[in-house]
């Protein structure tokens, strides 16, 4: 049996089956990603002769449609793999009562008690509000934005996090004036020298950024879809305030950890009292037998989607089919789909110098120029791609970051690689495929740690001698 339940964000948002990937994440983010990058095609294909009026306009509800449309597909898609599987599956919140025992609650109020031999939690994450005056009344987060029935306008993005990233990024793609109110960092535990780059792409190509602000509360000037907000901030370095006017607010601070409310001190699952997190062992298991946990309300694991589906996959051949693999949470490949794209897999610079130290790293990098670029002659040397490597493992690879166009595609391979213990040498000697963004993996020079110079030549694929 599957139980599954949306509650409403406070502006009344719900969606179907499938969770946050399919419904409030991945999928419609990596959508309206898409749509801000055709955006950019559409100025690019001037230089390739294409011809049409000046004025080419977006239309957000056309684009909405066509993304809830797709979704719409999936969580039919679901529902009928779970008929056909013989699985029951009921649209109720779920709650431990007692031992092997849940309370469902559909939307009705109706309540219904099942008692099971083994129990996977995999409730997943909702986003975090900031607690101010007007938070909830006023702003979206995510889990509004991607079924938005209005265009949100002048928005103003709160956060630093991936999410808020993406989001700033493909609203700004489409057309919008957009500021992103950042607290203190980029991108928190990404490779830090990356995270800049992205902050400046962004910000040369016109999304606004307010730094070492929060807000403080939010009114509403004027009502409409979308209205306007007066926000009003506060520097975390001293007292000064600001004030701002926007249509929507988007808040992306963060994400809690939906365990508190689900029964687990009638059952006796410990969880961390500060994040909410599951603690697990190598087996998913938590501290109760009988009940497992997956996804990202695990406590010190990845929160990706793929990590989850894998990890829940194998959970269910070991239990069931008698198997014994574990899941591997090493080197887990993942994309940060910000206007310029962040693939990533292994340790970020940062981490690899506090792990294996400064001196038992090297890191070697380049910045390069998609051949796709060079006749919009736009965004010279903004790409990047950065090896970093264990001097003491034959430079085995220990972290691969790769900055620009299709960088999750380019990731991918790599992590495969990376799982095979790639080293350096092994890297350098790999025939480049020419003329692609990926070649520049293998012809990155030496740098030193931490810094931004390149000390190889940049690729601009040009010809077959670049």
């Amino acid at each position: 049996m599957v139980l599954d339940f949306v509650t409403p964000t406070p502006l009344g948002t719900s969606w179907g089956l499938g969770g946050t990937c399919v419904n409030v994440g991945c999928i419609p983010k990596k959508l309206m990603h898409q749509a801000a990058l055709l955006g950019q095609a559409l100025q690019d294909s001037r230089k390739f002769g294409w011809q049409f009026p000046e004025e080419v306009k977006h239309n957000w509800m056309t684009m909405t449609e066509s993304v809830q449309n797709y979704i719409g597909s999936l969580n039919w898609g679901y529902r009928v793999a779970l008929r056909e599987k013989k699985v029951t599956y009921e649209n109720a919140y779920g709650e431990f009562v007692g031992p092997h025992t849940v309370k469902a609650t559909n939307k009705r109020g109706v309540e219904k008690l099942y008692t099971a031999e083994r129990f996977l939690i995999a409730t997943g994450e909702r986003p975090r509000y900031l607690g101010i005056p007007g938070d909830k009344e006023y702003c979206i987060s995510s889990d509004d934005l991607f079924s938005l029935p209005y265009c949100p306008g002048k928005t103003l993005v709160v956060g630093a996090s991936y999410v808020a990233l993406e989001c700033a990024g493909f609203l700004a793609g489409v057309g919008l004036d957009v500021t992103i109110m950042v607290r203190s960092i980029l991108l928190r535990g990404f490779d830090q020298d990356i995270a800049n780059k992205i902050g400046e792409y962004m910000e040369e190509h016109g999304i606004n950024f307010i730094r070492e602000f929060v807000p403080i509360k939010v009114e509403q000037i004027k009502e409409g879809t979308p209205g306007i907000l007066k926000v009003t901030s506060k520097s975390t370095k001293g007292n000064e305030i600001i004030e701002g006017e926007y249509n929507t607010v988007l808040l992306a601070i963060g994400r809690d950890a939906c365990t508190r409310k689900i029964g687990l001190d009638k059952v006796g699952v410990i969880i961390n009292e500060k994040t909410g997190k599951i603690p697990v062992n190598d087996k998913e298991q938590t501290n109760v037998p009988y009940i497992y946990a997956i996804g990202d309300i695990l406590q010190d694991k990845l929160e990706l989607t793929p990590v989850a589906i894998q990890a829940g996959r194998l959970l269910v051949r070991r239990l069931y089919a008698g198997a014994t693999t574990k899941c591997d949470y090493v080197n887990v490949p993942t994309t940060v789909f910000t206007p310029l794209e962040y693939g990533a897999c292994g340790y970020s610079e940062e981490a690899a110098v506090e792990k294996f130290g400064e001196e038992n790293i090297e890191v070697y990098h380049s910045h390069f120029w998609p051949l796709e670029w060079t006749v919009p002659s736009r965004d010279n040397n903004k790409c990047y791609a950065k090896i970093i490597c264990n001097i003491q493992d034959s430079e085995r690879v220990i972290g691969f970051h790769v900055l620009g166009p299709n960088a999750g595609e380019v990731t991918q391979g790599f992590a495969a690689a990376m799982k095979c213990g790639i080293t350096k040498e092994q890297l350098d000697s790999t025939i480049g495929i020419h003329p692609v963004c990926a070649e520049v993996t293998t012809k990155c020079g030496k740098s030193s740690p931490g810094t931004a110079e390149v000390k190889s030549p940049s690729l601009v694929f040009q010809s077959d001698t670049a």
